[in-house]
């Protein structure tokens, strides 16, 4: 068996089905996938472009925040539009080296997304549990070295998996019932053992979302000390209100995190358009409602996002 694995020649495509079990309903569904795809370029270009050019949001908040966005606005790019196409035409066909490539860019991006959230976290934290020393603590170098070592961090971790993965053989199997190229949903396929390859990928996902969610949960931890040390209860509410939004975004981006790992692991009773399902929440929810958490209940966004139109000739609403 082993001799015959190393022989059996890999595919040269992969074909994707899409949601099975819910062919026929494609064309319906690709209407919430292609709203949600529209809404998270618009929301993420505009935050982008806010950001950059208000001198007032160039903080360590937003600094990370457009990070974040840029992060959640390749996400969306690098998967819609396949999926997108399989919806509307019926188009699953992708070659091997570009499902690999797909599926390294979305997890590495999505490990570089949840480290920018961990970001945001130490800036709240640094922001109510050490005010004073905020700006010199989270000075603008100190930024670019947080973004770049996040970046790197989900760029190398990452980088094993799609060896991992071309190494496998898939003895003729190409047939991915999934939206897009997933990792444990190419591992599946592979007929060998495929023990190593799985407790890495476990490993990191874990070093990658599960810390960073540890992390993330001790920051708010020692803030919610800090806060209720507070002497006067006043005071509370407006020092909680700076992480609300914050809040939101771990909320939307680790809840479908969570289910999509466990439902991939441990869900093997789930039909398989419930696994597919919950996948794509994961992918398609947070890069949409990201920017609309900030904009909404970030008041110098709100007036930024304006003053912008403003200056475009559009008359800004009071």
């Amino acid at each position: 068996m082993a001799a015959s694995n190393r022989t059996t020649p890999q595919p040269s495509t992969f074909i994707l089905l899409g949601i099975p079990g819910l062919e026929a309903a494609h064309g319906w569904i690709s209407i919430p996938f292609c709203s949600a795809y529209i809404l998270s370029l618009l929301g993420n270009c505009l935050l982008l472009v806010v950001i950059k050019t208000e001198p007032s949001l160039h903080e360590p908040m937003y600094l990370f925040l457009s990070m974040l966005a840029l992060a959640d606005l390749t996400v969306s790019s690098t998967a819609l539009p396949k999926i997108l196409s399989i919806f509307w035409f019926k188009d699953g066909t992708i070659r091997m080296d570009a499902c690999l490539a797909q599926m390294y860019l979305l997890h590495s991006l999505t490990a570089m997304a949840s480290g920018f959230i961990l970001a945001m976290a130490f800036d709240r934290y640094v922001a109510i549990c050490n005010p004073l020393r905020h700006s010199a603590i989270l000075t603008h170098r100190a930024v670019t070295t947080i973004g770049l070592g996040v970046v790197l961090r989900g760029a190398v971790l990452l980088a094993p998996h799609p060896f991992l993965l071309k190494w496998l053989p898939y003895c003729g199997t190409n047939v991915i019932s999934h939206t897009y190229c997933e990792f444990m949903a190419l591992v599946k396929l592979a007929c060998a053992d495929t023990t190593v390859t799985r407790a890495y990928g476990l490993t990191i996902a874990f070093l990658t979302g599960g810390v960073d969610f540890i992390l993330i949960v001790l920051s708010y931890i020692l803030i919610l000390w800090t806060v209720c040390m507070l002497p006067s209860r006043e005071a509370h509410l407006p020092a909680l209100s700076t992480c609300g939004s914050h809040i939101c975004v771990i909320l939307v981006s680790y809840t479908p995190a969570f289910f999509s790992f466990l439902t991939h692991r441990f869900g093997s009773s789930m039909a398989p358009h419930v696994h597919i399902i919950v996948a794509n929440i994961y992918l398609l929810v947070p890069p949409m409602t990201n920017p609309i958490i900030y904009g909404v209940r970030t008041k110098k966004i709100r007036e930024s996002v304006l003053r912008v139109f403003s200056i475009r000739g559009l008359p800004a609403l009071s």
